[in-house]
């Protein structure tokens, strides 16, 4: 039981897992923000111009509200929803990607510093020159 909580001390205070760790927080609280833009900006816009319809109101019955029972309906208007938020985000992380990707190719695109040889090196290249020209 010590070497396990050995081992799981290890793997956790990795630097890795912290950063994973760290991404997840992140990306939750960016998911509340897509879904407020999602539900507070962008859906009242879309049902101004579609006439007033209520994307929350969007579903299909498959069984009607009796006294007795509660309505059964899939409701559409909320995937819709959740399928643009999905999108959103995919965006963003596509962008996100894309543009860290092209700023380590301009980084890997600067030349190296020419190397000065050092004075061993220009000792050990005269004496290997002047032996190629004796021979």
């Amino acid at each position: 039981m010590k070497q396990f909580i050995k081992d799981f001390k290890d793997f956790a205070s990795k630097g890795n897992v912290l950063d994973l760790a760290i991404g997840v927080i992140m990306g939750s609280a960016f998911g509340k923000i897509v879904s407020s833009l999602v539900n507070d900006i962008i859906m009242p816009v879309v049902s101004v111009l579609t006439g007033g319809l209520s994307f929350s109101d969007l579903k299909i019955v498959l069984v009607a509200a009796t006294q007795t029972k509660a309505e059964v309906a899939i409701l559409t208007g909320n995937f819709l929803k959740n399928i643009i938020d999905f999108f959103i985000i995919a965006l963003s992380i596509f962008l996100m990607i894309k543009g860290l990707a092209k700023m380590k190719r301009k980084e890997e695109a600067k030349p190296a510093a020419p190397t000065v040889p050092v004075e061993n090196e220009v000792s050990l290249l005269k004496d290997i020159k002047s032996l190629l020209e004796k021979k």
